[in-house]
C-alpha cells in the first residue's frame, strides 16, 4: 500500500494533504490525536501542554521512560527518526528536528537547536523550500549536557558524558568525556581516567 502511494504522484499528494496542510507543515488535528497510539511514550515520560510535537506516522518517534519535552520546545520527525532516551529532557524553547538520536539522561538547556538536516540550496533557479533536504543524522551520547543557546549542526556525533558550553556551535564530532565551548566549538577539557580528573587540552 505504502509503495503504491509513493509511486503514484496524485495519490501521494492527496495522502500528504490528508496528513498535513501544504502551507502549514504540521500534523492535522486528527493525526495529533492519534499520536499516543502511533508512537506510544515510555512510562513517566511527558510532553508539556505548550510544547509543539510535530510527529508524523512515516518516521519513528521514541520518547523513552521518564523523558520530558518542556513547554515551547519543538520536536519534529517529519524528515527523519527522533529518539529521546530514558530520563532525557528537552529544555524550554529548544528545537529537535530528525534524524536525531538523543541518548539516556541527556539534558538540553533552554533554546538549544539540534537538527539532522540541511535545506537544499544547490539549484539557484529554484525556491530552496522546494529542493530536497540533505539528511545528516545527529547523535548525542548518554549523560551529555548541551548548554543554553547551543546549536548542534547536522551530521555531528557527540560522545557520552560531554559538556557543551552555552552559546556553542558544534560543527564537528566531539569525543566522549569532553568539555567543548565556542563558535565553532573546541575541546577545552577531557577527563583523564588515570588522574581521575578533568584536564585542560
Amino acid at each position: 500500500m505504502i509503495e503504491k502511494i509513493k509511486q503514484n504522484p496524485r495519490l501521494r499528494r492527496l495522502t500528504l494533504w490528508l496528513l498535513t496542510p501544504s502551507k502549514r507543515p504540521r500534523p492535522r488535528w486528527w493525526l495529533r490525536l492519534l499520536r499516543p497510539l502511533l508512537h506510544p511514550a515510555g512510562k513517566g515520560s511527558k510532553i508539556c501542554s505548550h510544547a509543539r510535537a510535530d510527529i508524523f506516522p512515516w518516521h519513528r518517534f521514541v520518547l523513552e521512560r521518564d523523558a520530558q519535552i518542556e513547554d515551547f520546545a519543538v520536536v519534529n520527525n517529519g524528515a527523519g527518526d527522533v529518539r529521546i532516551g530514558e530520563g532525557s529532557r528537552v529544555g524550554v524553547g529548544s528545537v529537535v528536528v530528525g534524524p536525531v538520536d538523543i541518548g539516556r539522561y541527556v539534558f538540553l538547556g533552554q533554546h538549544v537547536s539540534v537538527q539532522g538536516l540541511i535545506h537544499g540550496y544547490e539549484d539557484v533557479t529554484q525556491d530552496p523550500n522546494l529542493q530536497p533536504l540533505m539528511l545528516r543524522p545527529v547523535k548525542v551520547g548518554d549523560y551529555t549536557h548541551l548548554g543554553t543557546n547551543s546549536t548542534i549542526m547536522a551530521g555531528v556525533t557527540i560522545g557520552e558524558r560531554c559538556q557543551i558550553g552555552a552559546g556553542s556551535v558544534v560543527t564537528k564530532d566531539i569525543p566522549p568525556y569532553t568539555v567543548a565551548v565556542g563558535n565553532p566549538a573546541r575541546a577545552v577539557k577531557r577527563y583523564d581516567f588515570e588522574k581521575k580528573e578533568w584536564v585542560r587540552v
